[in-house]
């Protein structure tokens, strides 16, 4: 009988840690990652931009670079939170005048590529993605809410905060591609309208920079 309270106590003990967030919280989480992750944003608007001069093709390319640079920002962010905590959640907030500048810095290129009429041009790359991603502090500091919200309350358990880093995947990438997807169907359309889809592209983005700066 002890024996089988012992190995009791011992699945407890790993289930506590395997899920420490209680499951009746998933359901403001994934509402949280529906309001942040698929409303409008750099990362989401420069998706658009760059399906509606690019295509589908091509842009998929750039959000494979979303993609990781999300994965590879959001492990960081688990990591530096388990051996840190949130005492480090001050620092990101420097790095928002980083990526606004790399955002204003995107609008620009869109604008002088539609200037110069050269359709290929622009920074359609996984380089660019991946560096939109890393500097993109709305979801940074999203990620950083996420994880005081909902895992640190319950543990400090960096499994735990792996876990709840997938989840947000959903929210960054994720609203990413549907963005992108739905630039790429609506590409046809925009096409006769170029010029004026890659100002309003461009003043989005430098919006989303100024805004980032004054938050």
């Amino acid at each position: 009988m002890g024996k089988i309270i012992g190995n009791w106590k011992i699945f407890h003990t790993f289930a506590s840690t395997c899920y420490a967030m209680p499951y009746s919280l998933l359901p403001t989480l994934l509402l949280q990652i529906l309001v942040v992750g698929y409303t409008p944003g750099p990362a989401n608007i420069y998706s658009l931009a760059m399906s509606l001069r690019h295509g589908r093709k091509q842009s998929l390319v750039m959000w494979l670079g979303l993609l990781a640079g999300f994965s590879i920002a959001v492990t960081l962010m688990a990591v530096l939170t388990h051996f840190i905590g949130m005492a480090f959640g001050q620092y990101v907030g420097y790095l928002k005048y980083v990526g606004a500048a790399y955002i204003v810095y995107l609008a620009y290129r869109i604008l002088r590529s539609s200037k110069q009429g050269k359709e290929k041009q622009g920074d359609c790359t996984f380089l660019s993605g991946m560096l939109v991603q890393m500097t993109n502090a709305k979801m940074l500091l999203f990620d950083l809410t996420a994880f005081s919200t909902f895992v640190l309350p319950y543990s400090n358990s960096l499994v735990n905060l792996l876990e709840v880093s997938a989840w947000l995947l959903i929210a960054g990438p994720g609203g990413n591609l549907v963005w992108l997807l739905a630039g790429s169907y609506l590409r046809r359309f925009f096409t006769k309208n170029g010029r004026q889809v890659d100002v309003v592209s461009s003043i989005a983005l430098v919006l989303c920079a100024l805004y980032i700066v004054i938050y």
